[in-house]
């Protein structure tokens, strides 16, 4: 068992039985984890995006089940794994049988460009929400050597279910949602309306030729925290330490792994009310991690 294995184990356990703080203080030595209160509600607002349709933040409610594709045997069975730990570290939902209909689909590629041309063509609707033919376009461009494209729903408070793009007919589109809606099934209150968005399915492309200076372990640490939760904040350097850090260049808060502040958002996502308004969700994951990483 390799090292990013064991350490990987080790992260899943203590955030399980709820001692984050000691994740913290085993974090790499060059970086430093530890902010103020006010830093990790910055930290949870700058990662916060809000859905198109709802302005809400979504988390899977769906059991996660990811799938690596251009990657030999071994490595696709570390990252799928690692993405699973990683996963019931933070409370998401994790699917355990072997035949599990894939919600994450990882690519490696070289040519990541000519693959969401072809989702363009072929699966709009994975790129997430569109309005038109120009957004759809956009939202198609590689930028980044590590990128992703989420398909997001939206959930009444009966559960009904609908992609947020009114052309995903076939995706797990739902009639009694628009019905439920006129029907104004939400619990009437500002705070927390009853309307959840959700994940259904994403996309991560990688093109390993730009990160030859990378290792596998820090990549899937990258991979995982873009497979569960939404996040269009790459290019930003963020005050704390975080692995989505690792691709800006000359960031100072750079870290090759996955670091306490970026397992308490992630827990804090997967405990804030899904129901609630955007400020509320925001505010809910700065506590978690205030609470989480022991500041005073």
């Amino acid at each position: 068992m390799s090292k990013k294995t064991v350490r990987l184990f080790t992260v899943s356990a203590l955030l399980m039985a709820g001692a984050l703080h000691a994740s913290a203080q085993t974090a790499t030595e060059s970086v430093t984890v530890m902010g103020s209160r006010e830093a990790y509600h910055t930290f949870s607002r700058t990662f916060a995006t809000p859905t198109e349709v709802s302005g809400k933040m979504a988390r899977w409610e769906r059991r996660v089940c990811p799938i690596v594709v251009g990657q030999n045997a071994h490595y696709a069975a570390f990252i799928t794994q690692h993405i699973k730990y990683v996963a019931l570290a933070a409370g998401a939902p994790v699917a355990v049988e072997p035949s599990c209909r894939p919600n994450i689909e990882i690519v490696f590629t070289t040519t990541p460009q000519q693959l969401l041309d072809n989702v363009r063509k072929e699966h709009v609707a994975f790129l997430g929400y569109a309005s038109n033919m120009a957004q759809a376009d956009r939202l198609a461009r590689v930028r980044h050597p590590i990128q992703a494209w989420y398909t997001t729903a939206n959930m009444d408070l009966n559960g009904f279910e609908k992609i947020d793009n009114s052309r995903t007919i076939g995706l797990g589109d739902s009639g009694e949602f628009a019905a439920s809606l006129m029907m104004g099934n939400v619990t009437g209150l500002r705070m927390r309306d009853g309307r959840k968005s959700t994940l259904y399915h994403a996309i991560i492309a990688i093109d390993p030729a730009k990160l030859l200076d990378h290792e596998i372990g820090g990549v899937a640490d990258y991979i995982s925290m873009l497979a569960l939760s939404q996040m269009t904040t790459l290019n930003q350097c963020q005050p704390l330490a975080s692995i989505i850090n690792m691709l800006v260049p000359g960031c100072a808060a750079a870290a090759s792994e996955l670091t306490a502040n970026d397992l308490a958002y992630l827990r804090g996502l997967y405990r804030m009310p899904l129901d609630g308004n955007l400020r509320m969700q925001e505010d809910g994951i700065g506590r978690e991690m205030a609470a989480a990483l022991n500041t005073q």
